[in-house]
């Protein structure tokens, strides 16, 4: 099979399956609480890791793959799940994780003619180019009356000479950015070291789904009222896909640009300063003008909306081991006008700092309309942000033995007006963000972004 892209075709070398160890999981069935059906109507989440690797693709498919091939099974012989499969009975009986004996992960060997210098830079390119480098997950047949979704799929490409790159696409039912970590992790140990993880002495996941407790019903409330909604974004193929750097000495900037302003705005209320929050501010801010000549003065009172999540496994007591998500969504707003104004950094990192602030006084608090709010605001066709990832995930740490990344990219950017963040490649304390936007969205933001820096100094 083969796929054209701009910037070169892939091939599909091998289409294989990957399990757990024969004999090491039983068939096991691993409930879902209300914070994974948060995401029921959630898109597939796509993964991109690109290494450096100046060998040919004979040695990929000879030394490199089945390296790969034999660490994930010995992997998901601790994160079975992610070989498993979600089960949607019918309604009002809730999704759960099946393991069954045979079950496996769908692993793709592929090649690409593509620029892979080109594709590890950070100047411009499309969302499509990412997409030739993951797989979806692929349909499952209706079984005894349910719906089935494949938990995993993967797809491993050579670019000759050059590097390889690592596309996982997984759903956000089953684990969230830090179990989706955890396990890339523990994966490239055991690759890089060749031995097990338990024989390493590495942290082991946890299944105890009694950790979570749901006393106000939200998981029955989540799945009536995700019934009741239907996403229907897709990932926009052609958009540019585009990585912001914020360097250490801009936060530091804007970190004191947003003080002294708070200072003079409301003296006896600080306002809480962080580099999440004020790299976020600034980005909402360069986004929105991005959309500025789509809008008239008429929609300056238009609430625009900045979507992020929270991991809650300190305040809530759950060890970090805990395999499923424990996020939850933060739901920032500001009038269009206001982050159009002159301290428009400002108006942002107050509303995103507003939802951190009213998190610390008490997570889950109105829990129960968090699917409601999702919806009111994906179909209020008002500007919109969602922020996937976290700079405490240090994707940039994962090492197979070949070094660190080269490049990690969200590969489904631009979807539902998704952005990524990450720690920076190139500098400790430095934040990069993933992008995808129109060509003339891209002027307007590389504009604004470059104007902005100009105004804070």
């Amino acid at each position: 099979m083969l796929m054209a892209w701009q910037t070169g075709i892939v091939k599909v070398l091998e289409d294989s399956q990957v399990s757990p160890p024969p004999g090491s999981v039983q068939t096991t069935t691993v409930p879902l609480t209300f914070f994974d059906i948060y995401w029921i109507n959630c898109c597939p989440v796509q993964f991109l890791f690109l290494f450096e690797m100046p060998y040919p693709t004979l040695h990929f498919t000879q030394t490199t793959v089945p390296n790969l091939k034999t660490s994930l099974f010995l992997a998901l012989k601790h994160f079975f799940p992610l070989a498993g499969n979600i089960i949607f009975p019918s309604p009002p009986q809730q999704p759960y994780i099946l393991y069954s004996k045979g079950d496996f992960v769908p692993f793709i060997v592929a090649e690409s003619t593509a620029d892979f210098s080109h594709l590890v830079g950070n100047h411009e390119g499309t969302v499509g180019e990412l997409q030739a480098l993951v797989r979806g997950l692929p349909r499952s047949p209706v079984a005894k009356g349910c719906k089935q979704q494949p938990a995993m799929a993967i797809q491993v490409t050579v670019f000759p000479n050059s590097g390889i790159s690592i596309g996982v696409t997984f759903s956000h039912m089953v684990v969230d950015g830090r179990v989706f970590t955890h396990f890339m992790k523990s994966w490239a140990v055991i690759c890089k070291s060749k031995s097990d993880l338990i024989s390493l002495g590495e942290s082991l996941p946890i299944y105890n789904k009694d950790l979570i407790r749901d006393t106000g019903g939200n998981a029955s409330i989540f799945m009536k009222d995700a019934s009741e909604w239907e996403d229907l974004s897709s990932i926009p193929l052609q958009k540019l896909r585009i990585t912001a750097v914020i360097n250490r000495s801009q936060i530091e900037i804007l970190k004191n640009w947003v003080k002294r302003k708070s200072r003079e705005e409301s003296p006896l209320h600080p306002l809480r300063i962080s580099t999440f929050i004020v790299t976020c501010a600034y980005m909402w801010v360069c986004l929105i003008k991005s959309q500025e000549t789509e809008m008239d003065d008429s929609t300056d009172h238009n609430v625009s909306h900045f979507v992020f999540a929270a991991d809650l496994c300190d305040r809530l007591k759950i060890p970090a081991t805990y395999f499923g998500n424990c996020l939850e969504p933060l739901f920032a707003e500001a009038k269009r006008g206001e982050l159009l104004g002159e301290t428009g950094i400002l108006a942002a990192a107050k509303a995103v700092g507003r939802e951190i602030m009213e998190l610390e006084r008490g997570a889950l608090r109105g829990a129960e309309r968090w699917v409601l709010r999702a919806k009111e605001i994906s179909q209020s066709g008002g500007h919109l942000v969602n922020v996937a990832g976290s700079p405490k995930l240090r994707w940039y740490e994962l090492d197979f033995g070949w070094g660190r990344p080269k490049k990690t990219e969200v590969a489904d950017i631009g979807s539902n007006g998704l952005i990524s963040i990450a720690e920076s490649r190139d500098e400790e304390g430095g934040i990069e963000f993933g992008l995808a936007l129109s060509k003339d969205e891209s002027e307007r933001f590389n504009a604004a972004f470059k104007e902005g820096w100009l105004m804070l100094s």
